[in-house]
């Protein structure tokens, strides 16, 4: 059979990955086309699109940016009739593909949705045209399943986290720092990411050089990306697409907020979680987003709890993240709550299996 993914940032890359290795193991006569990255190229088929060219996020972002998207929009509607898919798949980048599959869906295709958009927080009356236009909805955090049911989404399936199937299956590379302890900085996956944070990172870095300081790095970026925030002699190092190698090290970690942050829980790293955005974005952000939300970050959002500290836009500063820091690196009684806390919040998870059973649904539809 034939499958159309689009995937359009880096975590959607990975779990597309791992998703088109289930659907290989299903059915070995499958065909892939997809928008993604490396990491879906490394299994076979065709690319359309890489993600370096796709990641794009925030209100104001996107109007900036918009040519591009509607550019991309057009280009992904024709490819897909011309290539005739039995299913077209998004992964994730819900702004993108639940347009691409109310298209596709009026077009005759069937159509999944993979890893669901956080309807429970803003958004919610997508919920409406997603009803209409998709076969199958996975979504992949337990406590969507009552949001559903309350929402008569009755196409909706939980298949579990794909990021257990991740952690799960890395290989560990050792990394050439082994004279301190490792503070990992996870500055985000997009340029702007990068100017709002790691600026901070670098200057707590030189405030500690009892630590050393390793920044995971995406190659897709660009090396000249961080070496503008980074001092050449400093107690910082860089390395490229080893993200999981270097929380399987690490002794503390700063995380952009995003699915990094259920990454470094998932290694039992200790993290501070930390956010700024474009001032309009936030605002925005502020005015759409369900009053019932309460937390940023995945781990805090999937415990209900603040097991790790959230600084959002003016309260990631310096002083607080000096402070914020030293609790998590030094604090043995906070370092040992938190690592209780990250066992609690797995079990919620359950076991791995979710790109198996996403597959599954997938199969399912098109049969």
């Amino acid at each position: 059979m034939k499958y159309y993914l689009i995937a359009g940032e880096a975590s959607g890359d990975l779990h597309g990955a791992n998703l088109m290795r289930a659907l290989q193991e299903k059915d070995p006569q499958a065909e892939f086309r997809f928008w993604g990255g490396d990491a879906m190229s490394s299994v076979g088929g065709t690319p359309v699109r890489h993600i370096r060219d796709l990641a794009i996020m925030g209100f104001v972002e996107v109007l900036a940016h918009l040519r591009t998207v509607l550019g991309n929009i057009a280009f992904c509607k024709h490819d897909i009739a011309q290539w005739q898919p039995d299913v077209v798949v998004g992964i994730d980048y819900p702004g993108f593909n639940l347009k691409i599959e109310a298209w596709a869906h009026k077009h005759g295709y069937k159509t999944v949705h993979y890893i669901s958009p956080n309807l429970w927080a803003w958004k919610k009356g997508r919920i409406k045209g997603m009803r209409r236009t998709l076969d199958r909805l996975c979504y992949i955090l337990p406590f969507e399943e009552k949001f559903f049911a309350d929402n008569d989404m009755p196409q909706a399936v939980y298949v579990g986290h794909p990021l257990l199937d991740a952690v799960k299956s890395f290989q560990e590379t050792a990394l050439p720092y082994t004279d301190k302890p490792i503070i990992a900085l996870l500055p985000g996956s997009r340029r702007m990411e990068l100017k709002n944070s790691l600026p901070l990172m670098v200057q707590l870095a030189q405030q500690h050089p009892e630590y050393r300081f390793v920044v995971a790095g995406m190659s897709l970026l660009g090396e000249s990306q961080y070496c503008k925030y980074i001092p050449t002699g400093s107690n910082i190092d860089v390395v490229y697409d080893q993200t999981y190698s270097l929380l399987s090290q690490a002794h503390a970690a700063i995380v952009c907020s995003g699915t990094a942050t259920l990454e470094a829980a998932l290694f039992n790293v200790p993290q501070v979680v930390c956010y700024r955005a474009n001032p309009i974005s936030i605002m925005i952000a502020k005015a759409v987003v369900s009053k019932r939300i309460k937390y940023i970050s995945l781990v805090n959002l999937i415990a209900d709890s603040p097991i790790v500290t959230e600084l959002i836009q003016e309260d990631f500063n310096a002083e607080r993240l000096g402070r914020e820091f030293n609790l998590i690196a030094a604090d043995e009684s906070n370092r040992e709550r938190i690592l209780h806390e990250y066992a609690d919040m797995r079990a919620l998870l359950g076991d791995g299996g979710a790109s198996s059973r996403a597959a599954q649904a997938i199969i399912d539809i098109i049969r």
